[in-house]
């Protein structure tokens, strides 16, 4: 069976050239109006929406808003002529998952449809997966739609009912830790321990103490035995964070435990069988280390049976807004706050913000808005002063809404060539690299090179 796809656009030759170009991928109904769009959407089980933003009298906003109220809502798309900064910040504010421009090109249309069906079909998986667990265990979600998330999500539920030791890299506050929990609570181990060990916060002796165990008189100040974290974990999962920073020898007894899955404690000769799963992060770049002989290779391969690459925000930009009224949520409950919402300009601040800190910074600006307002909503001047001297922020008072420094800074076919200029240059000028991290096909970035003389 097609997924049903509702496009809706007031001109007869638009709605009628995306169905005869979609209708072998998806079911198609078509409406000129909103009125017609409503009743298509209360009759009909629709997947996809794809609406015109001006539809003669009506608004596409209305469409999206009518859409999104349906106790199983579709995915929307927003399509424009008229499209700016303004408008595309509105439709996100109203749900809407992405926002194309006309003259549309149908290969770009039809990718970002398949995407946003992959994307609704993982949210749903997701969401059953979070409430089967829930039950028992407050379990974080991994928010986002972006690409690089639905490719860690399927990985978390490819291998989360294995037994395979999974690596997880990445910047510091892109989420680790959360995929590990995840893993965890969907391993069929969920009613045995997670076990953290923080291995950068202990010294060599102390961690190798505290992974294996000690036994009584092993070192000055051994008074009694320890049962070390593994035998703790023994039924269910250990995680091991920041395990690029284990020293030489802990590496090697950590070798014997993967290999064999048994541990001798410190000051013993007797081996302990262990039944743990092993995930591991860093924030480092293990295979550097290897080839820099600080890491052990052997190591390497046993650990690296999977690896799960966490992007930083930076590269999933459209899962800001998502993250922040998430974190919106959870802190207005925390602190016993009403939930509020961002106004344009603190959701264009958040949007132009580079993120260095990741998500957890994120947060954390979250939070402080949530705390810092006394207004009806959340605005720019309620977040964190680090925000605010960012590049290119220009604060309210410094623009009115006929008078802009560059007017050029709104129009989306340059904010278009400096995004394409700076993934290739993320890229190393890898044009298949670049076009994922924009989320186009190659041959749509060919082209675009072409048409903006890149």
């Amino acid at each position: 069976m097609l997924p049903t796809l509702l496009i809706v656009d007031d001109e007869r030759a638009t709605r009628e050239g995306l169905r005869s170009a979609l209708e072998e991928e998806f079911d198609i109904y078509t409406a000129a109006n909103a009125s017609e769009a409503a009743t298509i959407l209360k009759s009909e089980h629709i997947q996809l929406l794809l609406t015109d933003l001006r539809l003669g009298g009506d608004s596409g906003m209305q469409v999206l808003d009518a859409a999104l109220a349906l106790p199983d809502p579709p995915v929307a798309l927003m399509m424009t002529a008229y499209g700016s900064v303004d408008t595309a910040v509105e439709a996100m504010r109203h749900g809407a998952w992405h926002f194309v421009t006309k003259p549309l090109n149908l290969d770009e249309v039809e990718m970002l449809l398949k995407r946003a069906l992959r994307s609704r079909n993982l949210e749903t998986e997701n969401k059953q997966l979070t409430q089967q667990v829930a039950k028992s265990h407050k379990l974080d979600r991994l928010i986002g739609k972006s690409l690089e998330i639905q490719k860690v999500s399927e990985l978390i539920q490819q291998v989360s009912p294995t037994r395979a030791t999974v690596l997880i890299e990445g910047e510091s506050g892109t989420g680790k830790e959360v995929v590990a929990h995840m893993i965890h609570h969907l391993s069929g181990r969920p009613a045995s321990k997670m076990v953290t060990v923080h291995c950068a916060a202990l010294s060599p002796q102390l961690l190798e103490s505290e992974l294996f165990g000690h036994e009584k008189g092993a070192f000055t100040g051994a008074a009694q035995r320890r049962i070390g974290r593994f035998e703790q974990a023994d039924g269910g999962t250990i995680f091991l964070d920041e395990i690029g920073e284990i020293d030489a020898a802990t590496q090697i007894k950590l070798l014997r435990v993967l290999s064999e899955r048994s541990l001798e404690r410190v000051g013993s000769n007797t081996p302990v069988k262990v039944d743990v799963r092993v995930i591991a992060a860093t924030n480092r770049n293990l295979r550097e280390m290897v080839d820099a002989g600080t890491f052990r290779e052997d190591l390497y391969f046993r650990l690296n049976v999977v690896k799960i690459e966490m992007p930083p925000l930076r590269n999933r930009r459209e899962d800001i807004v998502l993250l922040a009224n998430s974190f919106l949520a959870e802190f207005a409950k925390e602190n016993q706050r009403p939930l509020k919402p961002l106004t344009d300009e603190a959701l264009k601040l958040l949007l132009s913000y580079p993120w260095p800190g990741n998500v957890r910074e994120l947060r954390t600006a979250i939070e402080h808005g949530v705390v810092m307002s006394n207004d009806s909503q959340i605005d720019a001047r309620h977040l964190p002063n680090f925000l605010q001297q960012a590049p290119g922020f220009i604060k309210r008072s410094a623009i009115s809404k006929n008078s802009l420094d560059d007017p050029m800074e709104l129009n989306l076919h340059v904010l278009e060539a400096k995004a394409i200029r700076a993934a290739l240059a993320s890229s190393d000028g890898n044009r298949t690299r670049a076009a994922e991290l924009l989320g186009l096909s190659r041959r749509t970035l060919q082209r675009k090179l072409k048409e903006l003389g890149i």
